[in-house]
């Protein structure tokens, strides 16, 4: 995803490019992998000739936001609490970014 982000449109080709320095990959492979996440709606494609050209359906922070309320729904029974919480028991937030949560939620519900 990161590749079609910086680029805004890539090919498989490209793609397979860009991961080259970390990932030996066939193009074929790429493909696959394009075609599962259009298939779960995070990429669309046009056709250029015979090329298929991959552009993401949302941005970064949209996407991210999405794959957080799954992980709320399956593994937190529906509960940001219980994330949050267990984020915080095993340390994955810490102190500072506790505090600057506190200010957006305070934030917020001044808006309202």
């Amino acid at each position: 995803m990161s590749s079609v982000w910086r680029r805004r449109t890539a090919t498989a080709e490209q793609i397979r490019q860009d991961l080259a320095p970390t990932r030996k990959l066939q193009e074929s492979t790429v493909r696959t992998l394009l075609g599962r996440l259009e298939n779960k709606g995070h990429l669309k494609h046009q056709v250029e000739g015979r090329t298929y050209v991959y552009s993401s359906v949302d941005e970064p922070r949209s996407l991210a936001i999405r794959a957080v309320r799954q992980i709320i729904e399956r593994f937190c029974a529906g509960s940001a609490e219980q994330l949050i919480a267990g984020m915080v028991d095993n340390e994955v937030l810490d102190a500072a970014q506790l505090r600057r949560l506190v200010e957006e939620i305070e934030k917020k519900a001044k808006k309202r």
